[in-house]
């Protein structure tokens, strides 16, 4: 009808990729792709093993609005299969060690010999040169290279250890998304795509900024737990309460410090917003003697109308119940047929006229070969040959 409101397609609907890599940055980029209406066709190894159970809900959650293809790559009627794919692509992504991909005969070179539109994305942990790149190593060890590791952790302790993967999830994911989509906005424009390697250390060193701040301008960085962000101050700072609980206090500008130091009824400690040093510590302990003698919720109910950015450190149980993320919508449950109740996140942003839709969990880990074989235009006679001699799986 005229007037009528004309649905628009998923911002990614047009985008067709091509995942190779295995472990948590390249499923992670990917997902992200295919949460905003990308075509991801997840290329696994034909005997791959299933994995534990413990790690059956991050495998669902990765493999989320994507089509799974078992291929053979290390034949070369594999091969051939895969670049039939490849030719009609617009992205390919893979995360083996630098090397490993042009051995198989996949590598950037051969795919844009067929296909000069493709961006291919390659993500490691040290990049595709310098004398690192062979190395192997994980998240741990990225955030060691890349100098982050040090600063994480409290004054004269030892380095923290998130639960979350900084370099793989921000420092991989992440940065892989931004290379990929800039690239494609650049072959749309001019007709020819672009290699992106990306290397997890790079992306974490490339973000810590402060620490690099600090060390430009005294010529050395901080201690770990000493700078503005990591302790250094007693106005951005955790705080234990009686019931052994923790408050998140970052009151980093004036206004907030002083409405902090009103509500406390310490007036005196206003003139002491970003001391540093031994009368940063003397002010940390003298917060921390009237914060632990109430319990968390005394604070949260204390601080709930003052604005001054305090609030309660919360489980990741409580925070998925809070009525902000409900209301953001960033949790999703689904029943999964056999598996009871299914979690998982939301993408990470919202945008106008997109409206996020998970496939079901439980249908994530079946095969999607004769689909997939039958638009790149292979019979259904091939393609049963293709299973009978293992190139392609079930």
């Amino acid at each position: 009808m005229h007037g009528m409101p004309v649905a628009r397609p998923k911002p990614l609907s047009h985008l067709r990729v091509l995942d190779l890599s295995r472990l948590l940055p390249g499923p992670m980029a990917t997902l992200h792709l295919a949460d905003l209406g990308a075509d991801v066709i997840s290329i696994e190894p034909v005997d791959e093993e299933e994995p534990p159970d413990a790690r059956r809900q991050l495998r669902l959650v990765l493999s989320r609005n994507k089509r799974k293809l078992r291929l053979d790559l290390k034949r070369n009627a594999g091969r051939e299969i895969f670049l039939r794919l490849a030719k009609d692509a617009d992205v390919v992504v893979e995360g083996f060690r630098p090397g490993v991909v042009d051995r198989l005969g996949v590598g950037y070179k051969t795919v844009r010999d067929i296909n000069p539109r493709i961006v291919y994305c390659s993500i490691s942990g040290y990049g595709q040169n310098g004398p690192d790149r062979l190395r192997a190593g994980h998240d741990i060890n990225y955030m060691a290279c890349a100098g982050v590791a040090d600063q994480i952790g409290l004054s004269g302790g030892e380095p923290a250890l998130p639960n979350l993967q900084v370099g793989d999830l921000l420092g991989g994911s992440l940065t892989a998304v931004m290379g990929i989509l800039a690239g494609v906005v650049d072959a749309a424009a001019h007709g020819v795509g672009r290699y992106v390697d990306v290397a997890m250390t790079d992306s974490l060193m490339a973000h810590s900024v402060l620490a690099l701040s600090t060390l430009a301008g005294s010529g050395r960085t901080a201690p770990r737990g000493e700078d503005l962000l990591s302790g250094g101050v007693a106005c951005y700072n955790y705080y234990r309460t009686s019931d052994g609980r923790y408050l998140a206090l970052g009151a980093l500008e004036a206004k907030f410090w002083e409405r902090l130091c009103d509500a406390l009824g310490r007036g005196d400690l206003k003139p002491k917003h970003l001391v540093n040093g031994e009368e940063a510590r003397r002010v940390r302990a003298e917060l921390q003697a009237v914060f632990e003698a109430q319990p968390a919720e005394h604070w949260r109910r204390v601080f709930q109308d003052v604005d001054c950015c305090v609030t309660v450190v919360l489980t990741l149980e409580e925070a998925i119940a809070r009525d902000q993320a409900q209301a953001r919508k960033m949790v999703v449950e689904t029943e999964c047929n056999g598996a009871g109740k299914f979690l998982e996140f939301a993408p990470p942003l919202k945008m106008s006229d997109f409206d996020f839709e998970p496939d079901p969990p439980c249908s994530r880990e079946q095969t999607r070969t004769v689909e997939i074989l039958s638009a790149a235009g292979y019979s259904i006679a091939e393609i049963d040959g293709f299973r009978a001699a293992r190139l392609v799986g079930w």
